[in-house]
């Protein structure tokens, strides 16, 4: 059923057109994530279709009765409100607490707020999730999210994608969450020069059709075509795959990518980081560290001895809370630790980019704000002038010259970046580097990182980010320890889940669970038991398998095709059964993708 229908809509702020003559439609049931540049129009876009923006032309139709949710990026609470009353909208207290689904929202999102809290006391965190709670809690036939991650932790987006999935609603969301998108869209609307591009599954398929499009197509734009074939060769190469994907879809992507190189030289970059820092960059013997100081806040550390060494690509991770900030604070000298020894190398020049943006000249220009720190600089084996490395993040001709003092939120944090590489630091601390930026900036920042020799440690609760650019991870489990993560994030979350687990049969009074025979449980995925998930196992490969064959058959066939060009009648006969092979492979490529959904709910 259609929910909301556009047709020939137009808008634009100023001289500026975001929207001209787009038309599309929003199905019941549809996942859509929406991805562009910032300031691009993807607020204009969902503010339209939500209904709080009227178009300058255009029509655009609900169908009746529809219930539209709506997270914006501003909430207009009532500061002497209770959360409770904000969040729950006078429900009586059994009937909230006795609904199981509304009680997973408050723990997954408000379970370290006091419901009795005034709004006023909140912080602008705190507030974000207030009004992301009280949207989930109410029924709704499309939601439209606009930047639902912020101001959560890996942890919270992980069960926020989940809990969309389950949902009935038809969904709408606005990220730059990468992750975060292909767990939960199924379709992607790309918002680019006034139109609307669309495409088929989350954003490893969109970049993989992007990417398709622009080969056949032999784009102009050759750094920006490499830029996205590297994207998918780290896909591909990178972390295991977030989703089932088909064998054929897979080959398409290493066909694509076959001569791609790595995301970086690996080895090459080790040893210009050794020979820049020596053995020795941050090591920590027997440190321990709280949040505020020596004897002030939360315990961080507990006598933990840990070596971070020339070339480390290390992800930081933890709820909010744990203390990465303080870690990194350590690291960089502005915090003192309580005992312990931390140990610098002689050779470290250290750059530290925290979540607290450094107050600028606001009447200096941009271009001249990065000049004064140097005029060039050498990433890698090539030599950048600041003029160029401004223009990769997004600071293209005339916006050089803006002032200091007219930049967003996402341009000053793009600028202090710059200012900090320019400065040519050999260690990199990075706390939360990705807030504000757009998806096309990101992509530049991390082709910007995989040149650079250094050690790098990075605290991001975007976990595309994280994977992408960090080769290892270590956590804070609130043991007082930097634990290892050879299985990275989904590791993190396991053992979070196990911890959360074991304390609720500890608080529970709980014994040894009872053994059960595997192909007895009832929970697994879908609520299928063991048994009757091989043997959906077997059929997937099976269908993969002949799959494999109509594809073999179709390349037979289009050289035989080759071969008769000048014998129209069997022309005809092959083309027939051409058509007729690649009906029956859609077929059974459907029948896979039904089957594969299954699998992985």
């Amino acid at each position: 059923m259609n929910l909301v229908n556009l047709e020939s809509v137009s808008h634009a702020f100023g001289p500026k057109p975001l929207l001209a003559d787009v038309s599309l439609g929003l199905e019941q049931g549809d996942r859509i994530g929406v991805v562009g540049r910032n300031g691009g129009g993807k607020t204009t876009l969902v503010s339209i279709i939500s209904g709080t923006l009227k178009p300058d032309s255009g029509r655009v139709t609900h169908t009746r009765g529809l219930r539209v949710g709506v997270l914006s990026q501003r909430d207009r609470f009532d500061p002497d409100t209770p959360v409770k009353d904000i969040v729950l909208a006078g429900r009586a207290e059994h009937e909230w607490a006795g609904d199981a689904a509304i009680r997973e929202i408050l723990a997954n999102l408000l379970g370290d707020i006091d419901l009795a809290a005034p709004a006023g006391s909140l912080s602008g965190g705190e507030r974000r999730r207030t009004a992301l709670a009280r949207l989930l809690i109410e029924e709704h036939d499309l939601l439209i999210l606009d930047e639902p991650t912020n101001h959560l932790d890996i942890e919270a987006i992980a069960w926020l994608a989940g809990h969309l999935v389950q949902r009935k609603s038809a969904l709408l969301v606005v990220t730059h969450d990468r992750w975060f998108l292909d767990a939960v869209s199924t379709r992607t609307w790309e918002v680019v020069d006034g139109a609307v591009e669309r495409y088929e599954g989350g954003y490893a398929a969109y970049v993989l059709a992007k990417a398709e499009r622009a080969r056949i197509a032999q784009a102009a734009e050759d750094r920006r075509q490499n830029l996205m074939r590297k994207e998918i060769a780290w896909l591909r190469r990178g972390p295991p795959a977030r989703t089932s994907k088909p064998k054929f879809r897979i080959n398409a992507a290493e066909a694509l990518i076959a001569n791609e190189p790595p995301a970086r030289e690996t080895v090459e970059l080790l040893n210009f980081a050794s020979a820049r820092l020596g053995k020795t960059v941050v090591d920590l013997e027997n440190v321990t560290l709280h949040a505020g100081g020596p004897g002030s806040g939360p315990l961080v550390l507990d006598g933990c001895t840990y070596q971070f060494g020339p070339g480390d690509r290390i992800g930081l991770i933890g709820v909010n809370g744990s203390g990465k900030s303080s870690v990194l604070r350590l690291l960089s000298g502005t915090v003192e630790h309580d005992s312990g020894r931390v140990v610098r190398g002689r050779t470290v020049r250290l750059a530290h980019l925290s979540q607290e943006l450094v107050e600028l000249d606001p009447t200096r220009r941009v271009l001249e704000t990065v000049e004064e720190i140097r005029k060039y600089v050498q990433v890698g084996k090539k030599e950048w002038s600041a003029s160029q490395l401004l223009e990769r993040l997004g600071f293209r001709g005339e916006a050089q010259w803006k002032v200091v003092g007219d930049l967003s939120g996402g341009e000053r944090r793009r600028l202090q970046f710059l200012r900090l590489i320019m400065d040519e630091p050999n260690v990199l601390l990075l706390d939360e580097p990705t807030n504000d930026l757009d998806i096309e900036t990101l992509t530049e920042l991390e082709d910007l990182l995989d040149a650079w020799p250094g050690t790098l440690v990075l605290v991001s609760h975007d976990r595309y980010f994280l994977e992408r650019v960090a080769d290892r991870c270590v956590a804070l489990l609130g043991d007082g320890t930097l634990s290892m993560l050879p299985g990275g994030v989904d590791e993190y979350l396991e053992r979070r889940a196990a911890g959360q687990a074991l304390s609720a049969r500890a608080a529970a009074g709980a014994g040894a669970p009872e053994q059960v025979r595997p192909d007895d449980q009832p929970e697994q995925a879908g609520g299928l038991s063991a048994k009757e998930l091989r043997e959906l196992q077997k059929e997937l490969n099976r269908l993969e398998r002949q799959i494999d064959k109509f594809g073999e058959r179709e390349a037979k066939l289009h050289a035989a095709m080759a071969d008769a060009a000048s014998d129209f009648e069997r022309l005809a006969k092959l083309d027939a059964e051409l058509r007729d092979v690649a009906a029956q492979k859609e077929a059974t490529e459907l029948e896979w993708m039904t089957l594969a959904e299954r699998l992985d709910q």
